[in-house]
């Protein structure tokens, strides 16, 4: 078979109680800690526009999103659901392709189950299996669909919301064939866009997009029948080089759900070592921001690829700025939501941090890993190598810490209305109806 046909093959066929126990358990914690993103980006400025801009062209309102108390149709539902789940970049990332695999899948989940009912065993089987296509397929096309410019979790992510939507749908072999491919045809997303609204614009866009393929697949709509391996497909026109051996191999047996990671900083993964490694400083010499005369970092030169926003002014600017990252790690010792806004980039002694820190690309510094000199103005001069940042694989965070997480995120929702929903998210696979989940996460 064809790397589509074979991986449409595993999709049928698949059934929930064919995930490993301990992969279940990793769906609920990407579960819980997207919907706690979805809570925690709510009230976004972005989402205030989004709505404002393209509501009034929205169908019957049918649909809720999380979050917020209105309703829409079910595609701008997903929409909005994308966006509030990655705005403040604070959601799973996987460390093998630097994909946020949940935002989009979930998403366009959230929204199908809020119109339709879906078990909760189902919901979780069908999220497992669309977090697993986006993941591989990254890993297919990873690094060179990413070193092209695209935003993965964009241009893949709607593979993953398609087959999600289109597995709940029960999709026929031809139909779910078409529904990837109405997904590779809407794939898109630029990492010119990070640093802005237009981020957290991609994977509501891919959650969008691939309902859409699966809706439109449902009632014969067709696709060309090979949309991932043909020369015109999407891995040889997005990636000059690419193996989809990885996006079959292992089927069933190797879930990505296992290596997945959680933020402990709403802020791009690569400067989590240097938020990490520049607190620990600050704590360890009682350092104060006005002691300090230069900053000389080492990272993978991937870090600075993405993060080399020197002169910023907005927050979301601050979530791809190294020198940012090491500036309220010093400054604040810490990395919290109200340390990436943009009064917190304009603050003075932050500014003057990011001004006297140097980032210097290293191919010997691992992309996890951060070497740090600070020159204090008495003329001392501190070193630290921090390998493997919190959150990452080496350190994961702990069920206890996503849940603590959660609840400073879901200020939406009062206290006992938090614990409920958090609640949900762990127990879906109990679950007659996902609508059970959804509806703790709407404020009155």
């Amino acid at each position: 078979m064809t790397c589509t046909a074979e991986l449409v093959d595993y999709l049928l066929k698949s059934r929930p109680d064919a995930i490993p126990a301990d992969v279940r358990h990793d769906g609920k914690r990407a579960l819980l800690n997207v919907v706690g993103c979805a809570l925690g980006g709510a009230r976004h400025p972005a989402m205030d526009i989004a709505i404002d801009a393209l509501s009034p062209f929205a169908g019957p309102p049918t649909c809720a999103v999380i979050g917020r108390p209105e309703r829409y149709d079910p595609l701008f539902a997903s929409l909005l659901n994308g966006i509030s789940s990655h705005v403040h970049d604070y959601d799973d990332t996987l460390p093998k392709n630097y994909i946020h695999a949940s935002s989009p899948v979930a998403s366009a989940l959230l929204a199908y189950a809020s119109v339709n009912k879906v078990s909760g065993p189902d919901f979780l089987h069908a999220f497992i299996l669309g977090f697993e296509v986006v993941s591989r397929i990254g890993n297919a096309t990873y690094p060179a669909h990413y070193e092209a410019g695209w935003h993965s979790t964009g241009s893949i992510g709607v593979f993953g919301a398609a087959v999600a939507v289109g597995k709940l749908l029960g999709l026929d072999a031809e139909r779910m064939t078409y529904a990837i491919g109405l997904a590779a045809t809407q794939a898109a997303g630029l990492r010119e866009m990070f640093g802005s609204m237009g981020k957290g614009f991609h994977p509501g866009r891919s959650a969008q997009s691939g309902y859409m393929a699966a809706l439109l697949a449902q009632k014969g709509f067709t696709s060309g029948r090979f949309p991932l391996e043909s020369p015109r497909g999407f891995a040889a026109v997005t990636a000059a080089k690419y193996d989809l051996s990885k996006v079959v191999d292992r089927l069933g047996v190797d879930f990505d759900l296992r290596v997945n990671t959680y933020k402990p900083y709403p802020s791009g993964i690569v400067i989590h070592p240097t938020i990490d490694a520049c607190t620990q400083l600050r704590e360890q010499y009682s350092l104060k921001p006005e002691e300090i005369e230069s900053v000389e970092l080492r990272v993978a030169p991937l870090v600075k690829d993405l993060c080399n926003k020197k002169v910023i002014s907005a927050g979301l600017e601050g979530k791809f700025s190294i020198y940012h990252a090491a500036a309220i790690g010093l400054g604040r010792g810490r990395g919290a939501l109200e340390d990436f806004t943009d009064e917190a980039v304009n603050d003075p002694p932050l500014k003057r941090l990011r001004e006297i820190t140097d980032a210097i690309g290293d191919p010997s510094v691992s992309e996890d890993a951060v070497v740090i000199k600070l020159q204090l103005k008495d003329g001392r001069t501190l070193h630290k190598t921090l390998e493997g940042s919190l959150g990452n694989l080496k350190r994961p965070l702990s069920d206890a810490q996503l849940e603590t997480k959660f609840r400073d995120q879901a200020t939406v929702l009062p206290p006992a209305q938090r614990e409920a929903a958090m609640a949900a998210c762990w127990s879906v696979e109990t679950l007659g109806d996902s609508r059970e989940l959804i509806d703790r996460c709407i404020p009155a």
